[in-house]
């Protein structure tokens, strides 16, 4: 089995050439989202595409360059058109958190599944995109780096956190907690949380608290406010 980039490895001739490894990245992906990244193999994809599954061994030699295609493909969802991207650093680093956020969901097992798969075309391009995005950042090489990945950390924590494993706050839920939460508040042991909630209905407080923004608005004022803080830290 070779240990070279599947991208170094020739495809298979015309005439023996069934399909392309793009196609196979689109149906990995498409088993992997709607039954699990646990459920593809080679076998699976190969059934898939209507093929043998030795066929399948032609166009990639292992389950690694089948996760380094899938990666790959998922890569070229990152890219923002060129003529799209901005030419200011916080824009464009605001275009790319969006897109790489909305490529996340749409995948979201790909998140600590393909740490196994090698960089591809597709990543080097992107990676190149992000260079360009803070290129007139006033920064060293080495702070733009810093800043791109503080930026990757907040998409990928809040994908986690916020669209991945949303709270549920049906009624039930909400009576449940305000009933816990006037309990806990009749103690004394927390001021802070009774100034914030205050006197009034705490149910109606709480449920103020949880619904007030949309994942979408959370998403984009804590964008925001890490934008103004990179450009605080820039300036000084």
């Amino acid at each position: 089995m070779s240990t070279e980039p599947v991208w170094t490895q020739p495809e298979p001739g015309r005439r023996r050439a069934r399909h392309t490894r793009e196609q196979i990245a689109v149906a990995a992906l498409k088993i992997a989202d709607s039954e699990g990244i646990d459920a593809v193999s080679m076998r699976r994809v190969a059934a898939e595409l209507d093929a043998g599954t030795m066929t399948l061994y032609h166009y990639v030699s292992s389950k690694r360059d089948l996760l380094t295609l899938m990666n790959d493909a998922i890569a070229a969802e990152l890219l923002i058109p060129e003529e799209e991207l901005e030419r200011n650093w916080r824009r464009a680093l605001a275009q790319i958190a969006h897109r790489s956020r909305a490529t996340w969901q749409r995948h979201p097992w790909s998140i600590g599944s393909l740490q196994d798969a090698q960089l591809g075309p597709n990543g080097m391009r992107h990676f190149e995109q992000l260079l360009v995005a803070v290129a007139d950042m006033p920064a060293d090489s080495e702070e733009k780096l810093a800043l791109i990945t503080l930026v990757y950390d907040y998409v990928l924590g809040f994908v986690i956190r916020g669209d991945l494993f949303p709270v549920s706050r049906d009624d039930e839920w909400l009576q449940a907690v305000g009933g816990y939460i006037s309990t806990q508040l009749g103690t004394g042991e927390f001021p802070h949380v009774q100034e914030l909630v205050g006197a009034g209905d705490r149910e109606a407080v709480i449920r103020w608290l949880t619904t007030q923004a949309t994942a979408d608005d959370r998403f984009d004022d804590g964008l925001r406010r890490l934008l103004d803080a990179i450009a605080l830290h820039i300036d000084r």
